[in-house]
């Protein structure tokens, strides 16, 4: 029996589209740009997915409410969030059992580290925005959610937090080094 000859061509440009296209029906997503993590070239780019569900930080950079400078000074806040929160945490079977005690453990360098920035965004933004920051950052509470919670549920309230919110995160840029003051003063155009 004679061998067949294929005629088709393997070229990379005909690679499979891998993104999912089965979502749930609540999902809400958005289609950024990240570094490939198996490219050769470090400056080499991907589109994934990414889920802003619960995310108001992410939505509100996906609907270019916020710009890059307040997103990654919002982001950097969160981080520190949580290297510093030293909540309940799971048991450990491989240590050794002492009467149901366990020993506390020590403080990390760079939980030390983000206490201290903390401190500092909190001189920086005031008792009012840090409140805000964290209800929206940390807890993922909505405008509206907030306005509940301080007992005011107007739009004007709404608008406020949101406007104050923003002012907050410019100041978070300059805080983590984001953006400096002159970028800063500038006027932002209202959408």
């Amino acid at each position: 029996m004679a061998r067949v000859r294929r005629t088709m061509s393997y070229k990379l440009a005909k690679l499979h589209d891998r993104r999912s296209r089965d979502l749930p029906f609540n999902a809400a997503v958005v289609e950024v740009e990240v570094d490939n993590p198996l490219a050769l070239d470090s400056d080499e780019k991907i589109v994934a997915v990414r889920s802003i569900r619960n995310d108001p930080l992410g939505r509100l950079h996906s609907h270019h409410q916020i710009d890059e400078a307040q997103y990654r000074g919002g982001r950097a806040y969160q981080n520190d969030w949580e290297r510093a929160e030293r909540g309940p945490q799971a048991m450990d079977p491989t240590r050794e059992h002492v009467d149901g005690a366990r020993a506390r453990e020590p403080v990390t360098e760079s939980q030390r580290q983000a206490v201290l920035r903390l401190g500092r965004v909190e001189r920086e933004l005031g008792t009012d925005g840090t409140a805000l920051v964290h209800d929206v950052l940390v807890l993922g509470l909505t405008m509206d959610q907030i306005g509940e919670r301080r007992a005011v549920r107007t739009q004007r309230w709404s608008d406020y937090f949101a406007r104050r919110f923003r002012e907050c995160l410019d100041r978070l840029a300059l805080v983590y080094g984001f953006a400096t003051e002159a970028s800063a003063r500038r006027v932002q155009p209202r959408r």
